[in-house]
């Protein structure tokens, strides 16, 4: 098992990490601002969720085979960025009624599945999970494979506490500051581009 002095480090950079900027904040934050609060918490569990099949990963090392195919990684990064277009194709479509809150299409579960798959077709999370994990082991404590899935689980858990508030207080602001149906509409177009930056994001850079 991890040093529980390694645990505390490992805690606070992986806190540090998830509330930087990157897609899975930007895709969290976009869909609390237009859903509500509830919208934000199912995404957030999703995303959480989908850490768990990369822990399994990078812990039976299969991470370390993906990372050295280059068609796997190309394969999984052009598969979300056309998600993300498709999400955003819908976005753009939404009518007034069906882009707020009280008519989220699907609901709670297909927005938890949303954030499950933006996770797991998000190929740098796995590469991330890679490089991060290792730093941590330390072979002489025990079962490699036993460390890095206790970490992978910690790191979800921490997951799930930032992206639930980051979901939450997003959402919270959006039905407070942008409610009605005009501004509904306008967060949908405005969450269509965002995924649309998403799908250029996995699709073009490294």
């Amino acid at each position: 098992m991890p040093l529980p002095e390694n645990l505390v480090y490992f805690i606070g950079v992986s806190v540090a990490l998830t509330v930087a900027p990157g897609p899975d904040v930007l895709f969290l934050a976009s869909q609390g601002l237009a859903g509500g609060p509830r919208a934000g918490l199912a995404v957030a569990l999703g995303l959480s969720s989908g850490l768990l099949v990369h822990t399994t990963l990078a812990a039976l090392g299969v991470s370390a085979v993906f990372a050295a195919s280059p068609a796997a990684f190309n394969a999984v990064k052009w598969a979300g960025a056309a998600y993300m277009v498709w999400l955003a194709w819908g976005s753009f479509r939404e009518g007034p009624a069906a882009a707020g809150a009280q008519a989220l299409a699907g609901g709670a579960a297909a927005l938890y599945r949303r954030g499950v798959i933006m996770n797991l077709l998000n190929p740098k999370v796995a590469l991330f999970f890679l490089a991060l994990l290792p730093q941590f082991v330390d072979p002489a404590r025990g079962s490699v494979r036993a460390q890095m899935a206790i970490l992978g689980l910690v790191f979800m858990a921490q997951v799930v506490v930032v992206f639930g508030t980051i979901g939450y207080l997003s959402g919270t602001l959006g039905a407070r500051l942008l409610p009605g149906a005009k501004n509904a509409r306008r967060l949908s177009i405005v969450k269509g581009l965002i995924f649309l930056g998403l799908a250029g994001y996995l699709g073009f850079s490294a």
